[in-house]
């Protein structure tokens, strides 16, 4: 019970959702999010009566490729926001009230 505690006060300082990303907190290497090669490259013990290894690994493989696809998209995403933004930037200097042409 006290390391389900003390991994979700952990988890909780990571995540901090209210206030800034870090809500002021330092954040470790461990508290970033996830990258492909971190997803695709991450290895687990064996145990006796462990997990099918090989279906594991084509889990995570398929998450690294769905992780890609998702910060893909938020790039391009991103890229269309700043041009729309600029756009209407410019659109409102062009026909704000009090401007002759």
């Amino acid at each position: 019970m006290r390391n389900v505690l003390n991994k979700f006060r952990r988890l909780n300082r990571c995540g901090g959702s209210a206030g800034p990303p870090n809500a002021g907190w330092y954040r470790s290497e461990s508290c970033r999010p996830l990258t492909v090669a971190q997803v695709r490259e991450r290895r687990f013990g064996v145990v006796r009566r462990g997990l099918d290894p090989a279906e594991v690994y084509a889990f995570l493989h398929r998450v690294a490729a769905e992780l890609a696809v998702t910060r893909r998209d938020l790039a391009v995403r991103t890229e269309e926001n700043v041009r729309i933004k600029r756009a209407l930037r410019s659109w409102q200097s062009r026909f704000a009230p009090g401007v002759r042409r």
